[in-house]
């Protein structure tokens, strides 16, 4: 295979893989009705005017399956991190007590469950799109190869193994799917 082909391959791979680890990311922010840490990944608290990670500024622990326990690490960041966790609209009460900030994480309701599961195929969907997108772009690169001295035939495998690779990582996303999706309906 050409040296141009391969190139556009590995350049679709790695794509692909950061479309693969995004969706991943984003699936491990919808809630399964577990109290985990990751709930809280994508909150961002204003530490002395700079927005920084909660996970930056504070524990986060579980001490049960249903309670997630913030301890910061300077007691004055109690309200910013009670504000940043209401401002990020996750469906979570936080309960300052003066010394850590308890989050009861509610059980889910049937009705819940499905909203969530439509979210999660969603992402899912969100995925394969990306994916698609990075064939179609390593396709038209492959395609503009042919001016520089590479086979139709050499085009037409390349087309070939981009379709393959295509069709694995959507297989991936759909695994993905299904995990999430039995992880959320197990009550």
């Amino acid at each position: 295979m050409n040296d141009l082909i391969k190139k556009q391959l590995d350049d679709a791979r790695a794509h692909m893989e950061k479309a693969i680890d995004f969706c991943d990311n984003e699936l491990v922010k919808i809630r399964a009705g577990k109290a985990m840490p990751s709930m809280l990944d994508g909150i961002f608290v204003d530490y002395y005017g700079t927005p920084t990670a909660l996970s930056q500024i504070g524990t986060v622990n579980t001490p049960d399956a249903r309670t997630l326990v913030v301890q910061p690490w300077e007691k004055n960041m109690l309200i910013p991190i009670e504000k940043a966790i209401m401002e990020a609209n996750i469906g979570l009460n936080p309960q300052n007590d003066g010394v850590v900030i308890r989050l009861n994480v509610p059980p889910l309701t049937e009705e819940r469950r499905r909203d969530l599961v439509k979210k999660v195929k969603e992402e899912a969907e969100k995925g394969r799109i990306a994916v698609r997108n990075i064939r179609k772009d390593a396709n038209e690169k492959i395609k503009r190869t042919k001016g520089e001295g590479v086979s139709d035939d050499e085009i037409k495998t390349g087309e070939g193994e981009v379709q393959k690779l295509t069709d694995a990582n959507i297989v991936r996303i759909d695994k993905l799917m299904e995990v999430k999706e039995k992880d959320i309906m197990t009550v």
